[in-house]
């Protein structure tokens, strides 16, 4: 995962200004590829995949809105040799909604919902630089009071020559349990 600058069609006004977490519904693909296209960052999947993900892992996946609009999502599946393992595949918080918690918060319930259904561990592969994701996967673990060990996973060879994707380390979190509380952060509306 790397950081993600994006440029924001939407406009906070009081009225949207609370946001809420659920599921995405199959007409969400589109902004889901929308907001991984404009971070400029994150590897981009074909309108389709995003589609098809929103059909297929809506329940290992949570979406943002404020009002009709997403503002954010993460995306994620259990590994199939795995089942007791839920991988984060990508994070996005759409610029205006960041530095709020908002990815923590979906991070929050998604791993409330995953450890519900029997996941005891959480992984995903951040960059050495993205410090955003770095402190965020540190801070759910720490919360949560679960390990989190960190291994190379995918080096530069395992890329496509001239793609210049960064090597990508796994982060591996766990014993997972529920958050009595969610630790979702008071200033957003639950």
């Amino acid at each position: 995962m790397a950081p993600q600058p994006l440029r924001s069609r939407l406009r906070r006004t009081d009225e949207d200004s609370k946001v809420r977490l659920s599921e995405p519904s199959l007409e969400d693909g589109r902004e889901l590829w929308r907001m991984a296209r404009e971070s400029q960052v994150l590897d981009v999947n074909s309108p389709y995949s995003y589609t098809l993900w929103c059909r297929d892992f809506a329940d290992t996946s949570v979406v943002a809105r404020s009002g009709d609009e997403v503002c954010g999502f993460i995306t994620g599946y259990v590994r199939p040799q795995q089942p007791d393992t839920f991988f984060v595949w990508q994070v996005a918080v759409d610029r205006e909604y960041r530095g709020q918690g908002l990815a923590r918060r979906m991070l929050d319930r998604l791993g409330n919902r995953m450890a519900a259904r029997g996941c005891r561990y959480m992984e995903a592969t951040v960059t050495p630089a993205n410090a955003a994701s770095t402190a965020m996967f540190e801070s759910f673990a720490r919360d949560r009071g679960c390990t989190l060990a960190r291994s190379p996973l995918f080096g530069s060879e395992h890329f496509p020559a001239g793609h210049g994707h960064d090597p990508e380390v796994l982060f591996r979190i766990g014993p997972l349990s529920v958050s009595p509380a969610g630790n979702a952060p008071a200033s957003f509306a639950r």
